[in-house]
């Protein structure tokens, strides 16, 4: 158990990174930032398939076709939504949005997942999403009162990025479930060689995708300066930033973590990453966390800690079939 949050808390610190990325590049469109990182988290796992080449060969058709799915809905498409979001609304809104994940992740798994990996009793469950819920309430209250005091806010803007944040949080509640099936299924394979098959499975759906966003370009008369940008060197350097710690090495960590603790207490710790984001946002901010804020963090802490205590319950007839 000790383990496996350590993993998932790593995972969630450099997935922070990515909410600030489209913060750092705002003169770059979502989707050149979305295949730039995939790109990059393809040519970074290429090197790391030839060193796990013989458990990367016991993977069946079948599973690079889930790898690819996987690549697909939990990589490009959710970054496609996120930075999206933040483009039009800016980092606190879509950061808000995405810290509904783990009180969704919990419920989807535990009313999908009973049969496996037992019932979380929703009468001890709920103090703890009560209090992850009360402390993404507390931080949203913060940023909102933020957003209000803008004078440059375009309402029309944030409601378009909330909408594409939801997206985005669809694809991280069906990505986590549908990856811990896998994981779970297989639990003598390499959540290391997992992880690098995804980022195999992605580099040519990134490549397809911005070749097309290329070709898109040009035929519009874009004025964006292609294939880099118009800060090349800050690009690239950023893409391969994230890449590497964010895509290859957060999914490495989240995959341990994923075979280690029951899916609906693995959806509760992405916790980390909103934690992370609104960390690393007001790092970039340069201001000091309100009180407010700083509330919501110690209960978001405490919701978290809560859920690690509960075990899941075997359903009456999984029980029965043991006995």
């Amino acid at each position: 158990m000790l383990t496996g949050t350590l993993f998932a808390l790593a995972a969630g610190l450099m997935w922070g990174l990515v909410f600030i990325a489209p913060l750092l590049l705002p003169d770059y469109p979502a989707a050149m930032q979305s295949f730039g990182r995939y790109i990059a988290f393809g040519l970074i796992a290429l090197p790391l398939a030839a060193l796990d080449r013989a458990r990367l060969a016991q993977l069946s058709r079948a599973d690079w076709l889930e790898a690819l799915k996987l690549g697909l809905v939990g990589n490009i498409v959710y970054y496609l939504f996120l930075a999206s979001a933040i483009s039009r609304a800016g980092g606190p809104l879509p950061t808000m949005i995405i810290g509904t994940l783990p009180v969704v992740i919990a419920i989807t798994s535990t009313l999908r997942d009973a049969g496996r990996d037992g019932r979380l009793p929703w009468r001890r469950l709920a103090p703890s999403l009560a209090l992850i819920a009360a402390g993404i309430a507390c931080v949203n209250q913060v940023e909102l009162d933020h957003l209000r005091a803008d004078p440059q806010a375009d309402p029309a803007a944030y409601a378009i990025g909330g909408l594409l944040a939801l997206g985005a949080v669809a694809c991280w509640t069906w990505y986590p479930i549908r990856n811990a099936d896998w994981l779970r299924a297989h639990p003598d394979r390499s959540p290391r060689a997992w992880a690098t098959a995804q980022g195999v499975a992605t580099l040519p759906l990134a490549l397809a995708g911005f070749a097309g966003f290329w070709a898109w370009s040009a035929a519009s008369g874009s004025a964006l300066v292609l294939p880099l940008g118009p800060r090349p060197a800050v690009y690239v350097g950023l893409m391969l930033a994230i890449g590497l710690f964010a895509s290859w090495l957060g999914t490495l960590c989240w995959n341990e973590a994923s075979q280690r603790l029951p899916t609906a207490l693995v959806g509760q710790l992405i916790v980390f990453e909103t934690l992370s984001a609104l960390g690393y946002a007001l790092l970039l901010r340069g201001t000091a966390p309100p009180l407010l804020t700083g509330i919501g963090v110690l209960l978001l802490i405490a919701g978290v800690s809560w859920a690690l205590r509960i075990r899941p319950e075997p359903l009456p007839e999984a029980a029965a079939q043991v006995h």
